[in-house]
């Protein structure tokens, strides 16, 4: 089984890797009046990143706001 999931990991890196190198031309990106200059791929990157960071602190909110309501968490109000 660690093969199988080793197989996969590198079935991935490969992809990223062609798709990294299939996107190099400089795309243009426009949000709110400013503008951005950047290969493809290093955007899709730092867009990826900033969902990885923005959607765990979101669900370690949530998690910590459920413990609390349930009363397991440290924002729990003993009775």
């Amino acid at each position: 089984m660690r093969w199988f999931h080793l197989s996969i990991i590198v079935i991935f890196a490969l992809a990223i890797i062609i798709f990294a190198l299939q996107n190099l031309e400089p795309v243009t990106i426009a949000f709110l009046g400013f503008s951005l200059r950047a290969p493809l791929a290093i955007i899709v990157v730092v867009i990826y990143l900033l969902g990885m960071a923005t959607g765990s602190t979101l669900l370690h909110v949530l998690r910590k706001s459920v413990s609390a309501a349930r009363g397991h968490g440290p924002g729990a109000t003993g009775s």
